[in-house]
C-alpha cells in the first residue's frame, strides 16, 4: 500500500469553499429561526395573519 498523494492546492480551496457555505447555510438558518420568533402568531383578533381576508372556496379576483 503507497503513500497518498499530496493534498493538492485546489482541493484545499474547495474544502474551504465547503465549509464557508456551511457556516454562510448556519447563520441564515440562525437568522430564520430568530425572524420567526419575532413574528406574531395571530392578530390582536385571533386571526392568522396569513390567512387574514381568505375566505373557502374560490377567491374573487383582485383588481
Amino acid at each position: 500500500m503507497g503513500k497518498p498523494g499530496p493534498i493538492t492546492q485546489a482541493k484545499r480551496n474547495r474544502e474551504r469553499s465547503r465549509q464557508e457555505r456551511k457556516q454562510e447555510k448556519q447563520e441564515k438558518r440562525s437568522l430564520r429561526k430568530e425572524q420567526k420568533k419575532e413574528r406574531p402568531r395571530l392578530t390582536d383578533d385571533g386571526v392568522d395573519p396569513d390567512l387574514a381576508g381568505i375566505r373557502p372556496g374560490p377567491q374573487p379576483p383582485q383588481e
